[in-house]
C-alpha cells in the first residue's frame, strides 16, 4: 500500500467504528468482519479476500494504541494540508521518501513529520523492498472449552489453513528450472514514484510487477505465480491453568510462516469456556452452592461438600448457620500464574421439603409451639416505623 493510499484510507470507516471507538469495540468489529470475509469462507472470492486484506491492515494500526495514535494526527495533519516552511512554491515537489528519512532540507518540522509517518507505517525511513524478507501474517482462531478444562488446563489441537511459500517454486514464483526477472520499470525496487496534487511525489506499488520487484515469465503451475499456496496443518496448543472465557492467547510464531527467512507471525486464541452446572467462578476462586437441612443449620453439623477434582471434602457447619452464609475451603480453586491457588467458596441455603407428615410435623408443630414467642421480624417493623 502506497504513502498515498494510507493517508486517504479511512480505517475506522473500513471497520465501521467512529473515530472514538474503544480498544473492545474495535476488537468486535474487527473479528466479526474477519469472519465474514476469511478467504476460508470465501473460496475463488477475490472481492472478500482484498476486502479481508484492507480490515486487517485497519485493524494493525487502530488496535495498536500508539500507532493509533499517529494515525490520528496523520489524519488531521492530512485535513489541514501540510505547509513546508522553507522555500518551494507552486510546481515544488517534495520526495516522501526525503520525509520518511527526515532530511532532504525542506524546513523546520519535516524530521518530525518522518518520523510520525515512518513510525505509522512501519518503514524506519524508507519502505523495505516488497521482495525482501517479510515476517508471517497473525492468524486468529478460536477455541471452546468444558470448565474443568478451563480450570486444569489442557493441550488442544488446531487445525489452521495458512497461507505459506508455495512447495513447487519455493515462493519464487516462477516455474521450476526458471527464474524470475528484474522488474525493469522499477529496476527491483518494488516502488515507483507517483506525482500528486500539492506537488508531492509518492512511492507506491509498482505496477509493472506488482510490488514484488521481480517479473515472472513463466508462472509456477501451483500457485500460478504468487509464490503462495494455502497449507493445512495442525498446531498443538497448550491453554495454561485458570483460563478465563472470552481470554486471549499468544503464541508466537504458530502464524502464518514468513518469506524468504523472516520471522513466522503469531497464532491469538480467543477461549470460550462453557459453563458447569454446579460450580462457577469468582476471578481465582471456585464457587459452590449446597443445601442444608433445617437441623444441620439449627443444630450444626459435618457434611460432604464436592470438589471440581473429584475428592470431597469435609465442611463444619456450626449450630445456628443461616441460611446463604460462605464458607472458605483453602486450596481447592483455581491455579494462579505464581503457582498457588484459590479457594472454593461453599454457600449454604436451608432446604424446605415440600411435603411434611406423621412425626415429623407433629414434632415440627412442637417445635413451633416452643418458639411462638420468638419474631424474627420484629426488628422489620421497627425499622419500618422511623
Amino acid at each position: 500500500m502506497s504513502a498515498k493510499d494510507d493517508l486517504e484510507n479511512d480505517y475506522y470507516a473500513i471497520l465501521g467504528v467512529p473515530s472514538s471507538a474503544t480498544a473492545d469495540e474495535i476488537k468486535k468489529a474487527y473479528r466479526k468482519l474477519a469472519r465474514t470475509y476469511h478467504p476460508d469462507a470465501n473460496k475463488g472470492d477475490a472481492a472478500a479476500e482484498e476486502r479481508f486484506k484492507d480490515i486487517s491492515a485497519a485493524y494493525d494500526v487502530l488496535s495498536d494504541d500508539k500507532r493509533r495514535k499517529e494515525y490520528d494526527e496523520l489524519r488531521r495533519l492530512g485535513a489541514s494540508g501540510f505547509r513546508f516552511p522553507g522555500g518551494g512554491g507552486a510546481g515544488t515537489t517534495y520526495d516522501m521518501g526525503d520525509v520518511f528519512g527526515g532530511g532532504g532540507g525542506a524546513g523546520p518540522g519535516m524530521g518530525d513529520l518522518g518520523d510520525l509517518l515512518g513510525g505509522l507505517f512501519g518503514r524506519g525511513g524508507r519502505r523495505p523492498s516488497p521482495s525482501g524478507p517479510r515476517r508471517g501474517a497473525d492468524v486468529e482462531s478460536d477455541v471452546r472449552l468444558s470448565f474443568r478444562e478451563a480450570v486444569s488446563g489442557v493441550t488442544v489441537p488446531l487445525r489452521l489453513t495458512t497461507d505459506g511459500p508455495c512447495g513447487t517454486c519455493h515462493g519464487s514464483g516462477a516455474k521450476p528450472g526458471t527464474t524470475p526477472r528484474t522488474c525493469p520499470t522499477c529496476q527491483g525496487s518494488g516502488q515507483v514514484s507517483r506525482n500528486v496534487a500539492a506537488g508531492f511525489a509518492f512511492a507506491e506499488p509498482c505496477h509493472g510487477c506488482g510490488g514484488r520487484g521481480q517479473v515472472v515469465d513463466d508462472p509456477c503451475p501451483t500457485c500460478h505465480g504468487s509464490g503462495q499456496t494455502s497449507h493445512t496443518r495442525t498446531v498443538h496448543a497448550r491453554i495454561p491453568a485458570g483460563v478465563k472465557d472470552g481470554q486471549r492467547i499468544r503464541l508466537k510464531g504458530k502464524g502464518s510462516p514468513g518469506t524468504r527467512g523472516a520471522p513466522n507471525g503469531d497464532l491469538y486464541i480467543t477461549v470460550h469456556v462453557a459453563s458447569h452446572p454446579l460450580f462457577g467462578r469468582k476471578g481465582d476462586h471456585l464457587t459452590l452452592t449446597v443445601p442444608v437441612t433445617f437441623p444441620e443449620a439449627a443444630l450444626g453439623a459435618d457434611i460432604a461438600v464436592p470438589t471440581l477434582d473429584g475428592s470431597p471434602v469435609t465442611l463444619r457447619v456450626p449450630a445456628g448457620t443461616s441460611s446463604g452464609r460462605t464458607f472458605r475451603v483453602k486450596g481447592r480453586g483455581v491455579a494462579k500464574h505464581d503457582g498457588s491457588t484459590g479457594d472454593l467458596l461453599v454457600t449454604v441455603e436451608v432446604s424446605v421439603p415440600h411435603r411434611v407428615s406423621g412425626a415429623a410435623r407433629s414434632a415440627l408443630e412442637t417445635y413451633r409451639d416452643e418458639t411462638a414467642g420468638d419474631n424474627p421480624r420484629e426488628d422489620l417493623f421497627l425499622e419500618a416505623g422511623r
